[in-house]
């Protein structure tokens, strides 16, 4: 029997979140005060050299969406731990839906207080990067690119060896991620230049989007399945 793909491992999917990961990290870095809300790499980096350069006050801008992005990816895994089997709404929708939320105060949080905003967009990416983890099965992070870099850069040399079909397939999977999160970063950095603070409203629509076509293609399966009775 062929293996039916979840709706959260869609690429339709992939690509909406891999836009809003690409816009949180613009709106985070050029909006908040040029720290990361996805890379928390670039994060760990600058907090380094802070400390290295005794600027304490500056290592906290980085410290705490550290700290945040950690409490998201835990609080995805309790929601997927703790969430009821036979309900209408599946669990990684609940973490869009909190996701969300987290994204929509943060456009109403003043400059004075970048911190408090760049944690809670750290948070929804923590959020973001622990419920979806899957496209057609294939691992596939839709807030950072250095993984998906590498694996697809991977599956084309396997291709050019072997002529793997299926490994050609996974590559341009791969890469069509990292354009989509490219273009989020594009879409997020015209934003900014209209809607400042409140460019986040557009990426809370993204996710929202994203919400809905869970539900719409849950709905579809179910009625399918239903006739297969």
């Amino acid at each position: 029997m062929k293996h039916r793909v979840q709706t959260s491992e869609s690429f339709l999917i992939g690509a909406v979140l891999a836009l809003s990961g690409g816009f949180m990290d613009a709106y985070s870095y050029l909006c908040r005060g040029e720290v990361f809300a996805n890379a928390q790499t670039g994060n760990l980096l600058l907090l380094g050299v802070s400390l290295a350069s005794g600027q304490w006050a500056t290592a906290l801008h980085y410290v705490c969406p550290i700290a945040a992005f950690v409490v998201g990816i835990a609080l995805s895994d309790i929601l997927r731990r703790h969430a009821a089997p036979k309900t209408q709404l599946h669990w990684r929708q609940y973490s869009l839906l909190l996701e969300i939320l987290c994204l929509f105060c943060v456009c109403f949080i003043s400059q004075k207080y970048n911190t408090a905003a760049n944690s809670l967009t750290s948070l929804a990416c923590g959020i973001q990067v622990e419920s979806f983890r899957k496209i057609h099965g294939n691992q596939i992070a839709t807030t950072m690119c250095i993984g998906n870099l590498r694996s697809a850069t991977q599956n084309i040399g396997d291709y050019l060896a072997a002529k793997d079909k299926s490994a050609l397939r996974r590559g341009l999977l791969y890469y069509a991620v990292i354009l989509c999160f490219v273009c989020g970063a594009v879409l997020g950095n015209l934003c900014i230049g209209f809607l400042a603070e409140r460019a986040l409203l557009v990426c809370c629509v993204l996710l929202l989007a994203a919400f809905c076509i869970m539900f719409i293609r849950t709905v579809k399966e179910q009625k399918t399945e239903r006739k297969s009775l």
